[in-house]
């Protein structure tokens, strides 16, 4: 006979565990099978660049982070490691570990590799005209002048350009526009930063840039996670959630802090144009992307 609880004694349980609750179903939310994951998205790569593009070879930028980490093993899965160019942009103010952490995984996968420095074309425009320009605006300048060098690099290597932002940046909107979501291909962007760390450990991405704090490395002593004001841990849970169609409401009474997920849903609802292609004026049934949807343009 099955046990029957009055409305008191429910409530009473929802009180007595609330953050288990959440805790429980955002974590099942966000399980992953890792070995399946990667044969996907080797799978993936290997039908977009080779199949689909015509491409033979893959190029990104190796910034010592763990997602551009992770997007070269992969890389290297799908097409051989002779077959992946890794490009290396330190800025005169980047961390000196980001470029040693990268040569590990250069050195663990044997890629083909080179390194540009930035600084001076950076400079030559911030220094010139903008000398005065905030933090902010020099970490976009540099993360566009970045991206100008991979997609220079891709047709002297003729390599396709990949993707290394992951899901949690996506939807908080933490990325240079046109810089970062730039690349045709993203092998890991539907990937939260927690699975992304997972997957990372499971392919044998060296330690020392799986557990270190995630950075942009544009502006010194920068962290993810001291912009957010809040952990990947408690934000991917949050809108691992969201994403699945749990209102405010009822996340904060399964145990989450109001102000942690006003935090996030804030960022996620702030955020949603950048997302998106540019927005056309539409003058005729043909608009394209907004009208003209067709599975093959034309």
């Amino acid at each position: 006979m099955s046990q029957k609880f009055s409305p008191e004694t429910k409530r009473f349980r929802l009180i007595k565990h609330p953050v288990s609750i959440g805790d429980e179903i955002a974590s099942r939310l966000l399980q992953v099978n890792p070995a399946l994951i990667r044969d996907w998205l080797v799978a993936f790569l290997r039908d977009e660049i080779i199949r689909r593009r015509n491409f033979k070879k893959a190029i990104i930028g190796l910034s010592g982070g763990v997602d551009s980490a992770l997007v070269a093993y992969l890389c290297a899965a799908a097409l051989g490691p002779k077959n992946v160019v890794a490009i290396r942009m330190p800025y005169r103010t980047s961390n000196p570990e980001s470029l040693e952490h990268a040569q590990l995984v250069i050195d663990a996968l044997d890629i083909e590799t080179r390194t540009i420095e930035i600084t001076g074309a950076v400079d030559g425009y911030l220094g010139a005209f903008e000398p005065d320009a905030s933090g902010r605006r020099r970490g976009n300048v540099m993360a566009r002048q970045r991206m100008i060098i991979i997609f220079d690099q891709s047709e002297r290597y003729r390599a396709l350009p990949v993707g290394t932002g992951n899901k949690s940046e996506r939807l908080f909107g933490y990325y240079t526009w046109h810089a970062d979501d730039s690349p045709p291909i993203n092998p890991i962007g539907d990937l939260y930063k927690t699975q992304v760390w997972e997957l990372a450990r499971f392919m044998g991405v060296p330690s020392v840039i799986v557990d270190k704090p995630a950075s942009a490395d544009l502006i010194q002593g920068q962290t993810d996670e001291g912009d957010f004001g809040i952990s990947y841990h408690k934000a991917d849970k949050i809108l691992a959630l969201l994403l699945r169609g749990y209102n405010r409401e009822r996340i904060i009474e399964s145990g989450f802090p109001a102000n942690e997920v006003d935090l996030v849903k804030g960022k996620l609802d702030g955020t949603h144009w950048k997302r998106h292609l540019p927005t056309t004026a539409m003058l005729s049934s043909t608009s394209i992307n907004d009208y003209y949807l067709r599975p093959v343009d034309y």
